[in-house]
């Protein structure tokens, strides 16, 4: 009898804890489908290391330092 009863509470438990991770499932599912990205990160359509501004005369006269050159890279 006793096994019974602890069967049923390990039933129990589960089929509780089911439902706990199938609500907090849809509620992560809501908030994401309320969330709206505007514009994709910019690295999906540059390859990493490329700046989308290249510094010119006027930026290194006004004390903006050079860009670093890329290290460990082949010509």
């Amino acid at each position: 009898m006793e096994t019974l009863i602890a069967l049923a509470a390990v039933a129990l438990l589960i089929a509780l804890g089911m439902r706990l991770i199938h609500r907090l499932n849809a509620q992560h599912d809501a908030r994401i489908a309320a969330h709206h990205f505007s514009d994709p990160f910019p690295a999906v359509f540059r390859p990493p290391g490329h700046s989308p501004h290249t510094p010119t005369e006027q930026d290194t006269a006004t004390g903006q330092a050079a860009p670093r050159p890329l290290t460990g890279t082949s010509p």
